[in-house]
C-alpha cells in the first residue's frame, strides 16, 4: 500500500539519520571488512573425476563453485556473481545426476525462498530447461531426470505475502519444455502441506516425504523397479522424524526418532516391514545426523552441544572413532556414495575458523584439505562452557568467548545470542566479524536453551507449544547468571536472536525490559496472532500452536511480542527486516516497532533496519551482511557507552 511504503522510508530515513552519527561506524565497518576478507571453501563433492567445492576469495558477494581434476588446477563451474550486478543472486546446487553426466541447480533472487531451477552438464553446457514457481524443493535424479516439488502457477503481486498452498511433485526430462512435465503426487484434500521426492543411489526407490510443519513426517514409496507402481505408506502419520539414509541391496537404511528420544538408525526391505532391524541403537547423546559414504555410515553425535563422529560399516559394526581438534567443535559433512572411496568434512569452533578435511574411508586417514588463511591467532581468546540453572532447575548450557585477561568485573560489553526452538542445534561456529567484537573486550555468548535439540526430543519439546515459556525464562536465567558472575551487567548487555529467536528476544524484552540495555530482534516472529496467515507460516503450528485455536490462543496471546508491549522504559532496540522476507514476512517487524515507538518511554532509541533486495538471510551478499553487522555493533557500543579503539 502506498502509505506502507511511504512510512517504510521514512522509517529507514530516520534509522540511517540515526546510525549514520555514530563516529566509529565507519571504523567498525572497515575492521569488519579486514576480518571478512579471507578465502573461505565449502564442503567439496566428488563427482566422477572433479571434485566440486565452494570458494569465496575473501569480499565477493557470492562464493564461487570449482570443479577441479585430480593434479590440475581448479576451474570455474558456477559463478553467482556473473547473474546480477549487486550480488543479488544466488546459487544452490541441488544434486548432480547419477551418472555424474549433469548438475540441476537453484537460483534465488534477492533473498526470496522462491527458486528457479536450471541444468548444466559437467563439462559446462548450460541447458535451456528452466523450472519456475519452485519452493522448498531438492532434485531426485531418476534417469534422464529429476523429481522435484513446486507450487501452481505464482501471482507476481501477492508472491511474497501469499498464503503458499497446494505443493506438489512433478517429474522433468531433461531438454523438455516445463509445459511437458508429469504431475506424479498432489493431495488438493490437504492445500497446507510441504511435500519432498527422493531417490535412492541405485534408483531403485522414489520416496516422498509428506509433513505438516516443521516437525513429523509421513513417508510414501514407489519401487521404481517395478511396472507403472502405485505409492505405498512407508511409515504413517506425523508424530516422528524419519530420514532414508541409502540402501543396501533392497533394504533401506533409516535415521529415525520413532519411539526413541535420541535418534536411531534401522533396516527394512519395505516390502517386508514386520521384519525391521536396529543397526546402530539409541544412545544417551543425541544422533544429530547420519549419512552414508563408500558403503559406510558416518554418525555426527551432539555430546554437551560438540560433535562426536563415528564411523559404522552397513551392520552397525564400529569401525572408527575420529579424533577431533579441540575441545568444543561442530563438524558437517560426510556426504559421498556407495562407491566412494574418499569423503570430506569440516571442523569449526567460535575460535577455530572452518577447517575443511578429505577423509580416507578405508585407511581412516585424514588431511587438510584447505586450512584457514586467516590472520588470526586463536590462542589470544578462550571459550568456556557452563551450566546454569533454568527458573524451573533445569540446568542449561552456555558457552561464553572472550579475549583472555578478562577481568570480570560487570564492566565488559556482552552479547547474548539464542535461538529455542524448531529442534534447531546451536552449535559451536567461528565469525570473522565477530572477532570485531571479541578484540575490543567485548564478550559473545551462546545459551543453548529449550526449544532446539541439542539434548534431543525431550529437549525440543520442552520449549514448545505450552512450554514457549521455558524458552524464554531459559534466556532471562542466562541473563541474569552473566551478571550475577560479574561477565557484565545490565547496563552492558545487548540480547540478540533471529526469525524463531527474533520472537524470544520481543517476548524478553516484554518480560524483563530493565534486565537489558539493548535488544536486536532480527526478521522476527513478532505477530504470533496472525503469523500462519502468511506464506508457509502455517508450517510452524506444530511448534507454536494457532489463534484459531482457543486454547493456543490464550498461550500464545501470553507472549506475543506484538501484543505484550506496555507503555514502559524499554531496551535501547534496532529491529532489523529485508523486503524480499517471504518466510517472515516484514509486516511482523513493521507492526512490532511500530507499536514499540507509541508506548516507549525515555530516550532509548527504538528504530527498524529495512534491507532491500534481501530476505530472511539466505543468499544475502556479503556486502549487506558487513554493512549489517557494523550497523548492529555500532548500535551497541553506541548505546553502552562505548567507544571502540582502532589502531
Amino acid at each position: 500500500a502506498p502509505e506502507v511504503a511511504d512510512w517504510v522510508k521514512r522509517q529507514s530515513t530516520f534509522t540511517m539519520n540515526y546510525l549514520n552519527a555514530i563516529p566509529f561506524r565507519d571504523k567498525v565497518k572497515d575492521r569488519i571488512t579486514q576480518l571478512v576478507n579471507y578465502p573461505k571453501y565449502g564442503i567439496p563433492t566428488q563427482v566422477g573425476t572433479k571434485t566440486i567445492f565452494a570458494k569465496n576469495d575473501g569480499l565477493q558477494n557470492q562464493a564461487v563453485y570449482f570443479a577441479q581434476e585430480a593434479g590440475k588446477e581448479p576451474v570455474v563451474f558456477l559463478d553467482p556473481n556473473t547473474l546480477s550486478k549487486d550480488g543479488t543472486s544466488a546459487i544452490t546446487i541441488l544434486d548432480y545426476s547419477n551418472d555424474d553426466k549433469y548438475v540441476a541447480y537453484a537460483i534465488n533472487e534477492a533473498g526470496s525462498d522462491w527458486q528457479t531451477i536450471h541444468f548444466m552438464s559437467m563439462d559446462g553446457k548450460k541447458l535451456d530447461d528452466e523450472l519456475k514457481y519452485v519452493k522448498f524443493s531438492g532434485a531426485a535424479w531418476k534417469g534422464n531426470g529429476i523429481y522435484y516439488s513446486r507450487y501452481p502457477d505464482a501471482d507476481e503481486a501477492t508472491r511474497l505475502s501469499k498464503k503458499n498452498e497446494n505443493h506438489q511433485v512433478w517429474y522433468h526430462t531433461l531438454n523438455t519444455p516445463q509445459s511437458s512435465d508429469v504431475l506424479v503426487y498432489k493431495n488438493e484434500k490437504e492445500p497446507l502441506v510441504y511435500y519432498g521426492a527422493q531417490v535412492t543411489d541405485d534408483e531403485h526407490y522414489l520416496i516422498i516425504y509428506i509433513s505438516k510443519g516443521t516437525y513429523g513426517k509421513e513417508l510414501l514409496y514407489k519401487d521404481l523397479r517395478k511396472p507403472a507402481p502405485e505409492f505405498s505408506v512407508l511409515f504413517k502419520g506425523y508424530e516422528n522424524e524419519y530420514s532414508v539414509l541409502g540402501t543396501d541391496g533392497d533394504d533401506m537404511l533409516i535415521l529415525t526418532n520413532d519411539g526413541a528420544k535420541n535418534n536411531y538408525i534401522i533396516r527394512l526391505n519395505p516390502a517386508q516391514k514386520e521384519k525391521m532391524q536396529v543397526v546402530i541403537p539409541e544412545t544417551k547423546n543425541k544422533m544429530e545426523s547420519a549419512t552414508m559414504a563408500g558403503g559406510c555410515l558416518f554418525c555426527n553425535y551432539l555430546e554437551d552441544v560438540s560433535s562426536r563422529i563415528y564411523q559404522y560399516d552397513l551392520a552397525g559394526k564400529l569401525i572408527s572413532a575420529l579424533k577431533l581438534p579441540g575441545t568444543y567443535g561442530t563438524v558437517g559433512g560426510f556426504s559421498g556414495k556407495q562407491n566412494s572411496k574418499e569423503t570430506f568434512f569440516s571442523v569449526t569452533s567460535f575460535t577455530y575458523p572452518t577447517v575443511v578435511f578429505k577423509y580416507d574411508i578405508n585407511t581412516k586417514l585424514y588431511e587438510p584439505f584447505y586450512k584457514s588463511e586467516l590472520k588470526f591467532n586463536p590462542e589470544d581468546f578462550v571459550t568456556e562452557q557452563v551450566f546454569y540453572p533454568s527458573k524451573d532447575g533445569t540446568k542449561v548450557p552456555m558457552f561464553i568467548t572472550y579475549k583472555k585477561g578478562l577481568r570480570k568485573d560487570g564492566t565488559n560489553p556482552t552479547l547474548l545470542y539464542a535461538y529455542g526452538g524448531f529442534n534447531v542445534n546451536q552449535k559451536p561456529a567461528f565469525s570473522a566479524s565477530r572477532i570485531t567484537w571479541l578484540e575490543q573486550g567485548g564478550i559473545f555468548v551462546l545459551a543453548n536453551i529449550r526449544g532446539g535439540g541439542e539434548y534431543g526430543d525431550v529437549w525440543h519439546k520442552a520449549g514448545m507449544l505450552n512450554k514457549k515459556q521455558n524458552v524464554f525464562d531459559d534466556f532471562i536465567a542466562a541473563a541474569e547468571y552473566l551478571i550475577a558472575n560479574k561477565y557484565t551487567s545490565s547496563a552492558k548487555l545487548a540480547i540478540q536472536g533471529g526469525s524463531n529467536g527474533g520472537l524470544l528476544i520481543g517476548a524478553v524484552s516484554n518480560q524483563r525490559p530493565e534486565l537489558f540495555r539493548v535488544a536486536i530482534p532480527q526478521v522476527g516472529v513478532l505477530d504470533m496472532l496472525r503469523y500462519h496467515k502468511f506464506t508457509i507460516g502455517w508450517g510452524w503450528i506444530v511448534e507454536y500452536g494457532s489463534s484459531d485455536s482457543l486454547a493456543d490462543f490464550k498461550n500464545i496471546y501470553k507472549y506475543s511480542p506484538l501484543h505484550n508491549i506496555k507503555t514502559v522504559k524499554y531496551p535501547s532496540t534496532l529491529v532489523t527486516t529485508a523486503d524480499h522476507d517471504d518466510r517472515v514476512v516484514p509486516a511482523h517487524s513493521f507492526k512490532y516497532i511500530a507499536e514499540l515507538q507509541s508506548k516507549q518511554q525515555g530516550t532509548n532509541p527504538v528504530l527498524i533496519r529495512i534491507d532491500i533486495k534481501a530476505g530472511h538471510g539466505s543468499g544475502k551478499p556479503i556486502g549487506k551482511v558487513i554493512e549489517e553487522v557494523a550497523d548492529i555493533y555500532s548500535f551497541c557500543w553506541r548505546e553502552m557507552g562505548v567507544t571502540p579503539v582502532y589502531k
